[in-house]
């Protein structure tokens, strides 16, 4: 048995085959997910796994150099904004962050190798993550 703390294979399987900037999505339950993205649909009831809780665990497994968010995540959900800014600060990572609008947001996730979506019900709960490098 795995001694990490990500037990999910097809989560684990996907952060295992991303190079240096590639991304990964993690969504809450409302984001449409694009055709043709594979989705790993952690949704198991509203809130649970949360996105926060989801993305602490998804840090102990991967380095990320930038983020993409929806700008209106800051002044409609700053609480998880807040939470996610201290996740990443808790791994040690000090992400680019950059923000777009929530529709320019929508489009980048088509390019995402993985989109996870989460059972949380807050909006903007969002995050595009860019894969860095470990050397």
């Amino acid at each position: 048995m795995k001694r990490t703390r990500l037990l999910n294979s097809e989560l684990s399987y996907a952060i295992s085959r991303i190079g240096h900037t590639a991304s990964i999505t993690l969504c809450d339950a409302g984001l449409p997910i694009p055709k043709g993205v594979t989705r790993i649909d952690l949704a198991i009831e509203r809130g649970y796994p949360s996105f926060i809780r989801t993305l602490d665990i998804l840090l102990s497994e991967m380095l990320v150099e930038e983020i993409i968010v929806a700008s209106e995540m800051d002044a409609k959900n700053p609480r998880v904004f807040q939470e996610m800014m201290e996740v990443f600060r808790a791994h040690e990572m000090e992400p680019v962050v950059t923000q777009v609008p929530h529709d320019e947001f929508k489009e980048l996730t088509r390019s995402s190798e993985v989109i996870v979506r989460t059972g949380e019900c807050t909006p903007y709960a969002n995050v595009i993550l860019k894969s860095g490098v470990v050397f």
